[in-house]
């Protein structure tokens, strides 16, 4: 089983400031084919994550891209994980919270991000099967 260390290293995640624009993010996030920000604070500390799905919700709403500011359309506080935990926890973690980005933080810093795509199929395929087993009972 694979450790958050093994996926995020050498990883530089796409990290704005919370005064970036939703504009500024979007090429970003489609520049470096991504599905999420990191929104961080100085020396990488983590204040919110913003994705394709609040990129969707901004636009539904009505809002210029142009104008509005991270800090007012990301998730404040996402879930985090060390780097030290193993896939099916964070595997778990999305499932649970219904979610498909993590930011990877050690020692109060951003130091990477994984999201679903980055789960070999045999992983996704053991949290199936103890997904199951669980309903079963």
């Amino acid at each position: 089983m694979r450790q958050m260390s093994e996926i995020v290293r050498d990883q530089n995640p796409l990290m704005l400031r919370p005064e970036a624009t939703v504009k500024h993010a979007c090429q970003c996030m489609r520049e470096r084919r991504v599905g999420a920000v990191v929104v961080t604070h100085t020396e990488q500390r983590l204040l919110g994550i913003f994705t394709g799905r609040d990129a969707v919700g901004v636009l539904a709403d009505g809002k210029e891209a142009a104008k509005t500011r991270l800090a007012n359309v990301m998730t404040p506080d996402p879930d985090t994980m060390p780097p030290g935990k193993n896939a099916i926890e964070a595997l778990r973690l999305m499932r649970d919270g219904g979610f498909r980005h993590i930011p990877i933080v050690a020692d109060g810093k951003v130091v990477g991000i994984v999201s679903k795509g980055d789960f070999r199929g045999s992983e996704q395929d053991r949290l199936d099967e103890e997904t199951g087993i669980w309903e079963r009972l």
